[in-house]
């Protein structure tokens, strides 16, 4: 999503109507990894500035030690290597804005780890941007977020760009080439494929592949904007 395209001023202005309305209100951004969800989660807080705060479910990943006892260490991303209730309980706070103050995890990727209290969210902030890859899932306590969100949107992505972030993505964090496309190609592709279906649960799908096009067109060599910033 590039900064002063037509597509992003549009979703800023989106965001921006429910952060006006006086209330509390949660948006969520959901869609396969790679496809730019923390990207436009960033670009709409720096936007909207001190009226918005992003929220990364990422906060909710298991510790490793807890993947390696389970045995799902290498599958980490998956839907079962998060804490769904934790996630859940922390919505519902977000969405009550009854706290003086609200703390969320954050993920930190150096680490591999989940770190708490990472992210203050005071009851004054009235838009919260909710992102992560099962945001819209609907088994098991995930199901019940929908209901507290004023709105979600579904980021779509051409697979071949995506999947090229993603082994990029793998790389910068220590693994080789092979073993990067194999995640990508394995563990993240039936993570995305899980994530595909619980497209029609969103209000608003955003085709990212448009930006990307009019990056390429307009010799901005910044699809870059995307990859350096890490999208999930």
């Amino acid at each position: 999503m590039l900064p002063g395209s037509a597509d992003h001023v549009a979703l800023v202005d989106r965001a921006r109507a429910l952060a006006s309305t006086g209330q509390r209100r949660l948006l969520g951004l959901t869609g396969p990894p790679g496809a730019g969800k923390s990207t436009l989660a960033q670009t709409i807080a720096d936007a909207l500035g001190e009226v918005a705060v992003v929220v990364p479910m990422d906060g909710f990943h298991l510790a490793e030690a807890e993947l390696e006892r389970l045995g799902r260490r290498e599958r980490k991303g998956a839907v079962d290597t998060f804490d769904a209730g934790g996630f859940l309980a922390l919505v519902r706070r977000l969405a009550a804005a009854d706290e003086p103050v609200v703390y969320a995890p954050a993920f930190h990727r150096e680490l591999e780890e989940p770190v708490a209290g990472s992210i203050p969210v005071p009851p004054t902030v009235p838009l919260v941007v909710v992102e992560g890859n099962y945001v819209l899932h609907d088994d098991g306590p995930w199901a019940q977020v929908r209901g507290m969100l004023a709105a979600c949107w579904y980021i779509d992505l051409d697979d071949d760009e995506r999947l090229e972030r993603l082994v990029a993505r793998h790389q910068r964090f220590g693994r080789d080439a092979a073993s990067a496309r194999a995640h990508a190609l394995g563990s993240d592709q039936r993570n995305a494929e899980l994530i595909a279906a619980t497209r029609d649960r969103a209000d608003l799908v955003v085709d990212a592949n448009k930006v990307v096009r009019r990056a390429v067109v307009a010799g901005h060599e910044q699809q870059s904007v995307d990859r350096e910033q890490e999208p999930r």
